[in-house]
């Protein structure tokens, strides 16, 4: 309806310019306009839908419950309202919606472990310098002394040296443990088989290691004798005495030619000495990597990605060794 033809109460009852009507007039005229309106409503409604006739009684201020609560048909949805369509099926998995399901279980990763200038250093009491002992204990070292058999040092491996009448000669020896290296140590062992192999003599090492690892938390020990020749390099550790899988095995090491035949599973660690007593290798660099490691199928790709070993050994001209898969 045009709203030029809607009439309202006031102007339904005026007439004329200066035309007279009676009061009942003006009254029956203003009856008559509402009704017109109405009637045209009605109209409208006979050739709409059902649910105009809830639009008209609202408006009256009235409410039909069936009306009201009759759903909209669905063959003429309104156009404002954005529809998802739903599968039609459940889901062939059910669990899906919960949380995702865990990983698959991974063996123990195998860490390997150095002694020398990477869990510990030590130096034959006598020649230690006074000044060198006080500064690595002022910075908070923890040190202890022992008594071995083999204590003569030469590139850091401590050798079989015997008197005169073909003893073996007792030392006095200085150790100086690697900050962090009990937490390290007891940490590690939660996700991983924990194995010593040093190239030092078991003379020296054993008593050396007893003292560190209180609580037994290597499960195998390896001393020089396990270390092999190559034409390269001695006291090289060969991994395979340990296992035939290098998917899960990993020799941490200052030396970097120790894992020389097997550059894929090597970590290589700064050197620790009492002249550098500021250090965080094994907390803050080594066991962050570990426990990352330990969380995949094989750690040498890894490995590889963090420290290409293989062309660090071609530009110290040694030539890449095939590695068993």
């Amino acid at each position: 309806m045009a709203a030029a033809e809607f009439l309202s109460p006031e102007t339904a009852g005026a007439g004329p310019v200066g035309q007279q009507q009676h009061p009942g007039q003006a009254a029956w005229r203003a009856v008559v306009g509402w009704l017109g309106f109405l009637l045209q409503i009605l109209l409208q409604i006979v050739r709409g839908t059902p649910s105009s006739w809830a639009h008209l009684l609202s408006f009256l201020g009235l409410h039909h419950p069936l009306l009201s609560a009759a759903p909209p048909q669905p063959s003429t949805p309104s156009p404002s309202v954005a529809f998802v369509r739903l599968p039609s099926e459940a889901p062939a998995d059910a669990s899906s919606t919960g949380p995702p399901p865990p990983p698959p279980s991974l063996r123990r990763l195998t860490v390997v472990l150095d002694l020398d200038e990477t869990l510990v250093c030590a130096y034959e009491s006598s020649s230690l310098p006074a000044a060198l002992r006080a500064e690595a204990v002022e910075a908070g070292l923890h040190s202890f002394d022992m008594e071995c058999i083999s204590a003569e040092k030469a590139s850091c491996i401590f050798l079989d040296i015997k008197d005169a009448e073909g003893r073996q000669r007792v030392n006095r020896v200085t150790v100086f443990e690697r900050p962090g290296l009990h937490e390290f140590l007891q940490r590690t062992s939660e996700f991983a088989d924990l194995i010593l192999f040093t190239a030092g003599l078991e003379g020296y090492a054993k008593p050396l290691v007893d003292r560190i690892d209180a609580h037994n938390r290597f499960c195998h020990r390896l001393y020089r004798p396990s270390t092999v020749t190559t034409e390269y390099r001695e006291h090289v550790k060969d991994l395979s005495c340990l296992s035939k899988d290098f998917h899960r095995i990993v020799l941490v090491d200052n030396n970097p030619y120790s894992f020389l035949l097997q550059p894929l599973n090597g970590i290589p660690c700064l050197t620790f000495s009492a002249g550098q007593p500021v250090d965080d290798q094994l907390m803050g660099v080594i066991f962050p990597l570990l426990k990352h490691l330990s969380l995949q199928n094989d750690v040498r790709p890894a490995l590889y990605e963090t420290f290409h070993m293989p062309e660090w050994f071609q530009r110290h001209g040694i030539p890449q060794i095939d590695q068993a898969a």
